[in-house]
């Protein structure tokens, strides 16, 4: 029987489901399949880390490797080719070993994309706003655009961060349908969108708080996050108490999860099992 070992590689790690997650699935398939943590923050180490650990990982013989926070883009260098959508979005979530060779895939859009179009069916997306320039964020714009939102205003701590992406955009989906702004634009911003998407770690166990401020949000608007734990983040609170429509980042996580599994395993996953899977996880 073929083993499979996975590693997550990020920063503040230690109490993601993903192991979990995957190593439930794989037990439908009767797989062995181990999935390992790789914590940078455990390790005294930091983003620029992630060229050294996939190439530990490959000559320890993994399967592959999940990237996730603060690594999807500081780990394209050190990758021998990337798949269409990784190199399109500038960053890589996936990571499979093909002998010698280290491969970069984004299966976070797809996730995102799945998601949003699941729990927010008919929301209308004439003018969102996303926070977070990104790994995460570059992945959930693309997502949004693919979907079909008319303009995406793209607001990042690092100014220059958040007008990179949205030139990056603009060059694929047109001029008019991305722009970059600053945090002082977000209330105007704000007022005139249907929706908000957090794609920041704000909001994560390690990383408390809201990403906007609370004020901000209002009834009518729609909010996205893309943080799944904790599932019931501060920000999504807020906007329900005012009756907005709410995505918590569960669905993105484990479609994301699916699409990498399928890449780890050449099996298909089951997504509405490992949405369950996520819920008991959550519930334990």
């Amino acid at each position: 029987m073929t083993a499979h070992l996975i590693g997550l590689i990020g920063a503040g790690i230690g109490t993601s489901l993903s192991p979990a997650l995957h190593e439930r699935e794989a037990g439908h398939h009767g797989l062995r399949y181990l999935y390992r943590i790789i914590d940078i923050d455990g390790l005294g180490l930091d983003a620029a880390a992630a060229g050294d650990l996939v190439r530990t990982a490959r000559r320890l013989g993994y399967t592959g490797l999940n990237i996730t926070h603060p690594c999807k883009q500081t780990v394209i260098e050190h990758l021998d080719d990337l798949s269409p959508d990784a190199a399109r979005l500038g960053a890589v979530n996936t990571v499979t070993f093909d002998g010698d060779r280290a491969i970069g895939h984004n299966t976070d859009w797809t996730g995102f994309a799945e998601s949003f179009a699941r729990g927010l069916p008919d929301a209308a997306a004439h003018r969102v706003v996303q926070v977070g320039a990104g790994g995460a964020g570059a992945a959930v714009a693309h997502a949004l655009l693919t979907l079909g939102a008319d303009h995406l205003t793209v607001i990042d701590s690092r100014a220059a961060r958040a007008g990179a992406l949205a030139a990056e955009l603009a060059s694929r989906f047109g001029a008019e349908r991305a722009s970059a702004a600053t945090t002082a634009d977000l209330p105007a911003a704000l007022r005139r969108a249907d929706g908000l998407v957090n794609a920041t770690p704000t909001g994560m166990v390690a990383h408390p708080g809201l990403p906007v401020p609370a004020g901000l949000l209002r009834p009518g608007l729609w909010v996205a996050d893309v943080v799944y734990r904790p599932m019931r983040t501060e920000l999504l609170d807020r906007a329900r108490d005012l009756g907005c429509r709410t995505l918590d980042g569960g669905g993105m996580v484990v479609f994301q999860a699916a699409h990498a599994f399928r890449l780890f395993t050449g099996l298909e996953p089951d997504p509405e099992r490992m949405l369950a899977h996520l819920a008991d996880l959550i519930a334990a």
